[in-house]
């Protein structure tokens, strides 16, 4: 690779919002959304919400002449929604689930039905090894009493490790298990975080994974206000999905990093407005992000350095610890819950010991068989809620142990950092004893 090396990416995002009979106007947005990419001719589109099948086929015959290759990515009972169109030839595609999401009874939300997850396409363009995730995490459905928090969390870490086991503060061991980013020389990392930038998912993934944010990074932004993606002036948009922040929210994100080596740059950053010029109604609920990276050689001096000082390692642990905390909460509310569905199935069984008695007598037999088919239901049920809170308690519980062992390496590290100070300290103690 030359020493002049550059390379120009252009990347569009949008969650497409594109539920079959739900989402309103919805041929019409992707056919609108095709007629925009052929025209932009990206080098990336990364989309999600696109839960019918049939829409990416019309996506990808639309687009096979700007986007040869491209990728849907299959997983639950009703899909990811997340798709890929590129101009490059795709070398390897990866797909990672997450393991909680959400909670089967609760129908109306959906999300445990789509089997959320992460995936990743390697790409290799003119010689640079470029790693392109797409996700889109655990909706956000009340700010007050959100009982999906430790589940986003979850996820968040799972997609940090998804993208690089280890932090960079820590020094590799060997044996160590290594990242899905290991050999690449670029990191791209697009989709709908459900997560506000200062949430504890979004910064423990940014501070993890060392991805940078496209939109605090851009030399050149153009777009709503603060970035946001929701906004009030989408008419797809109700202040019930805004909730306390009626100005809009920023969920949606472009992040990078690149490899010692070189250096990256996003040198603009669009976003939609909320309105089509060209039509009535906008592309989605969401608004699309947009963004033109520069990847070059990077001097030997602004190398970044591999290790990290105990300052700048403060923040990331302090992370990791509020993270710990809040999946042992959610353990303890997954506990609770598998309790009370304990304690519903022994009344269950004890009611169904009853009406067996009294169906075996003369006395209310008829009434007792009425009543032995709803019992069942109950205990069937309350087994079903049981089992699926034990399995989302052992998820956090494992999400939790991965945790602690990354917080007690790095007690074992900033220990080993702390002697030679403390060396240090002591020699010049003695030093100065000496001179007096």
């Amino acid at each position: 690779m030359k020493p002049n090396f550059s390379l120009r990416l252009r990347v569009f995002n949008l969650n497409c919002w594109g539920i079959p009979f739900l989402s309103k106007h919805r041929a019409g947005r992707m056919e609108r959304l095709g007629d925009l990419l052929n025209l932009e001719s990206f080098d990336l589109a990364l989309l999600q919400e696109v839960w019918s099948e049939q829409d990416f086929q019309y996506l990808r015959q639309k687009l096979s002449l700007a986007y040869p290759a491209a990728h849907y990515f299959r997983s639950g009972i009703i899909g990811s929604g997340l798709c890929v169109f590129s101009k490059h030839p795709i070398q390897e595609i990866t797909q990672h689930v997450y393991t909680l999401n959400g909670y089967p009874y609760m129908i109306h939300h959906g999300d445990w039905f789509c089997g959320k997850a992460a995936g990743l396409l390697v790409l290799h363009i003119n010689g640079l090894v470029l790693n392109a995730y797409v996700t889109h995490l655990h909706a956000e459905y009340s700010r007050e009493k959100d009982i999906y928090f430790a589940h986003r969390v979850a996820q968040a870490w799972e997609l940090a490790q998804f993208i690089q086991c280890r932090a960079q503060f820590l020094p590799h061991q060997p044996g160590s298990p290594s990242h899905t980013s290991k050999k690449a020389d670029v990191v791209l990392l697009c989709g709908d975080l459900n997560m506000h930038p200062k949430d504890l998912g979004c910064c423990l993934l940014k501070e993890w994974t060392g991805l940078q944010d496209a939109y605090l990074e851009t030399q050149d932004y153009k777009g709503s206000d603060e970035g946001c993606t929701m906004v009030p002036k989408n008419c797809y948009v109700s202040q019930q999905d805004l909730g306390p922040f009626p100005c809009g929210i920023r969920i949606d994100y472009v992040l990078y990093k690149v490899v010692s080596g070189f250096c990256i740059s996003c040198k603009t950053l669009q976003t939609t407005t909320g309105h089509d010029p060209h039509s009535s109604t906008p592309l989605s609920d969401h608004e699309a992000l947009m963004a033109t990276l520069y990847v070059r050689h990077s001097p030997p001096q602004q190398s970044p350095t591999p290790t990290q000082g105990p300052a700048e390692r403060s923040p990331v642990i302090n992370l990791l610890k509020e993270a710990w905390t809040e999946l042992g909460m959610g353990i303890a509310q997954a506990r609770w819950w598998a309790t009370f569905a304990g304690y519903v199935i022994g009344l269950g069984l004890l009611v169904l010991m009853l009406l067996s008695v009294l169906a075996a007598g003369e006395v209310a037999s008829e009434v007792a068989v009425l009543l032995w088919t709803p019992s069942v239901g109950l205990i069937l049920g309350a087994g079903a809620v049981y089992l699926f809170h034990m399995q989302e308690a052992k998820g956090l519980c494992r999400a939790q142990a991965e945790l602690q062992h990354v917080l007690g390496r790095a007690k074992k590290t900033q220990e080993l950092d702390s002697e030679p100070q403390v060396a240090e300290l002591l020699g010049q103690q003695a030093e100065n004893r000496a001179e007096q």
